[in-house]
């Protein structure tokens, strides 16, 4: 099965918003810029929401079907292990394996040994084009690649063999994910991990390495851009490399596991992409889940009342909450508006302090890094939630749209062509 240049992973933790999502999408075809759609949701966001993949495949379902969409589209099962991999097997087409949790374990001396046997022609003096400086690589360096990443390789091996023996060869798209490590990978260390994965024969579409800066939940990227934009642009080329090197899918590409609206990365990205010619996948996570709460917000009345009411909540749940994403978010305590006067916000105080429009001076960062992590208070309202949400679809829904298409498709894939 083939991804396509350009996807986009579309995270729904309550499963409402499909069509809205779609709608994004096809705003993009409409712009001649063809996208992919992936609907991402974890094994902890199913846990949390009490919700189950078949649910994710049928608001897919229901919305290619709705829209008229005839292309290609996605159920991810997203950050997957062999832990948790069987409840997604049926309903699932497209698996993000996550080893991250298996880097630096100790792997077999002699496949370490092996490993650095295949690859001494490496060693030595050689330039990959892109990366604009010589690399030297010794047997040394080699050996530490290998000491830190082939057991999280062979991990990966394992999950997909098990996938294949399943589903078969055809029936599913592989992304491999190393995102959730303290430091990201070299362009080497990419290199040999690729290398690895091949040896493994995974038909790998995407990867998700670590990248440096902050990758917190709902709000902009921390960290040095230049920084960033450098190692886009190394790991594009260390791909382009190692499909060569390797015999990789050719249509290979960088996965960037954003944790939603990572803005001023978006004009790095989309440079690099143009300087390449390269695809990329995108996943935005909870974005979807704050635009619900905003449009409930914009709607007024009950709609209002009940994001109110989630926010008092979770300030008095705020460990509890914060604690599963306590390496994604910073949230200052102490500038979290007091429930009581945001009792007293009208429509308009709500939404501009939640909306991600960091122009605005009324837009609270921690604020929304708190409601991003309490859908599991709107989870436990159950069908008063829903209701709520299905009652005020169209302002649910024109937000979603809108933030998906503008704050996100626009400015990686549209803005400069």
């Amino acid at each position: 099965m083939k991804l396509g240049k350009y996807s986009f992973g579309i995270g729904d933790r309550f499963g409402q918003q499909g069509k809205a999502q779609l709608t994004a999408i096809m705003k993009a075809r409409e712009q001649d810029i063809h996208v992919t759609p992936v609907w991402n949701k974890s094994y902890r966001e199913h846990e949390i929401i009490g919700s189950t993949p078949e649910d994710t495949r049928i608001e897919a379902d229901n919305a290619v079907k709705a829209l008229g969409w005839k292309d290609a589209y996605f159920v991810d099962a997203d950050h997957i292990g062999m832990k948790n991999v069987d409840f997604f097997l049926e309903s699932s087409n497209f698996f993000t394996i996550d080893v991250a949790d298996f880097i630096g374990k100790p792997a077999d001396e002699k496949k370490v040994s092996l490993f650095l046997e295949q690859h001494k022609k490496y060693v030595g003096d050689f330039e990959i084009p892109g990366i604009g400086e010589k690399i030297t690589i010794t047997n040394n360096k080699i050996d530490e690649i290998a000491r830190k990443y082939l057991f999280a390789i062979e991990e990966a091996g394992k999950i997909y063999a098990y996938i294949y023996s399943k589903k078969g060869s055809n029936a599913f798209v592989v992304e491999v994910s190393m995102d959730e490590t303290n430091e990201p990978q070299t362009p080497i260390e990419l290199f040999f991990i690729l290398a690895g994965i091949a040896q493994k024969e995974i038909p790998l579409s995407t990867i998700a390495p670590k990248f440096s800066g902050r990758f917190n939940k709902g709000i902009d990227y921390i960290g040095n851009l230049d920084q960033f934009s450098k190692e886009f642009e190394r790991d594009l080329a260390v791909i382009q490399y190692a499909i060569k090197q390797f015999s990789l899918p050719d249509d290979l590409k960088l996965s960037v596991h954003s944790g939603s609206d990572k803005f001023s990365i978006y004009a790095p990205i989309r440079k690099a992409l143009t300087k390449f010619d390269a695809g990329v996948h995108i996943k935005t996570a909870g974005t979807t889940w704050l635009e619900e709460l905003i449009g409930l917000a914009e709607a007024g009345g009950d709609g209002l009342a009940i994001t109110k009411g989630i926010y008092r909540k979770a300030i008095s749940r705020f460990d509890e909450l914060c604690k599963p994403y306590a390496t994604v978010i910073d949230i200052k305590p102490n500038e979290l508006p007091d429930p009581d006067q945001v009792d007293k916000c009208d429509e308009a105080l709500f939404t501009t302090s939640l909306r991600h429009d960091q122009s605005s001076p009324n837009y609270n960062q921690n604020f929304r890094q708190l409601l991003h992590v309490a859908y599991k208070i709107a989870a436990e309202m159950g069908e008063d939630y829903l209701n709520a949400v299905r009652k005020y679809e169209d302002v649910i829904a024109e937000n979603v749209t809108n933030n998906i298409y503008e704050r996100h498709i626009k400015p990686i894939f549209l803005e400069g062509k």
